[in-house]
């Protein structure tokens, strides 16, 4: 089974982008961020005849909205995180019967954030608190979980091109990645770094100063799996192909596979 996160920055400008790139990679559950259109305005139909027969939408006009498009069926759908007062919509969960038992699938858009000190990281920073909670009950509640989608954190040094000038700056900063690290301690694998991966792996780059032609990204789409699924991990690759085509997004897909 391969499942794939993917920040398209707007999916009607990306649809196209979508159905290539699945039709070279046929994934079982692709997870979607940054939709940028409400739910009425969703593919489904073209989806459903490209092999994506099952979604689940949480769309939102203009800015956010994330979606999980599946080759099998879908059920348990629960949007947002529970008990947090939120306008946006970055949060859509689902579970995915699989042979061997549950999967429960959860696909976010973190908050980006400002520079700290602002509003806008404040609110990221009570975000991520407020999903830890959500996700502690959920590991526990489901056992096999993965959590997919655009972290908007570089949680390493090694995950950022320029980790010294950007110190401290918003996707680097000390609070950022102690709460990446509090998701990895309840009972959750950086799928990526089980295995070795090439030096300056990024999954962003500014469309600014040509910033993917000098290789100037973070690595911020991240794939996390709970302990039972580790053992079951055999890849975790970014796919650097859709970049280069023409009015691209800005991220790249990330799969695993297990």
């Amino acid at each position: 089974m391969k499942a794939s996160t993917w920040n398209v920055n707007s999916l009607t400008a990306r649809l196209q982008h979508v159905l290539d790139w699945t039709a070279a990679n046929p994934v079982d559950v692709l997870c979607l961020q940054e939709l940028k259109l409400t739910d009425d305005r969703f593919p489904l139909d073209v989806l459903r005849d490209a092999g994506y027969g099952h979604c689940a939408v949480f769309g939102q006009k203009t800015y956010n909205g994330v979606a999980i498009v599946s080759r099998h069926a879908l059920h348990d759908i629960a949007r947002n995180i529970a008990g947090f007062d939120d306008e946006h919509s970055r949060v859509i969960a689902a579970t995915i019967d699989t042979p061997r038992g549950e999967l429960r699938v959860v696909n976010g858009y973190f908050v980006n954030g400002q520079a700290p000190g602002t509003e806008k990281f404040d609110y990221k920073i009570r975000w991520l608190h407020a999903l830890r909670e959500y996700l502690h009950d959920a590991v526990a509640r489901h056992g096999r979980l993965m959590l997919l989608g655009d972290f908007n954190i570089a949680p390493e040094d090694r995950d950022s091109w320029d980790p010294v000038g950007l110190r401290e700056t918003i996707h680097h900063t000390s609070q950022e990645r102690e709460h990446f690290r509090a998701l990895l301690a309840l009972g959750l694998v950086d799928s990526f770094r089980l295995f070795e991966q090439p030096e300056k792996s990024y999954s962003w780059w500014d469309y600014r100063m040509l910033g993917y032609q000098k290789n100037r990204g973070l690595r911020i789409d991240h794939i996390l799996v709970s302990e039972p699924l580790q053992a079951q991990v055999r890849a975790c690759s970014i796919d650097r192909v859709p970049r280069k085509w023409k009015q691209p997004s800005d991220h790249a897909p990330v799969t695993v596979e297990i």
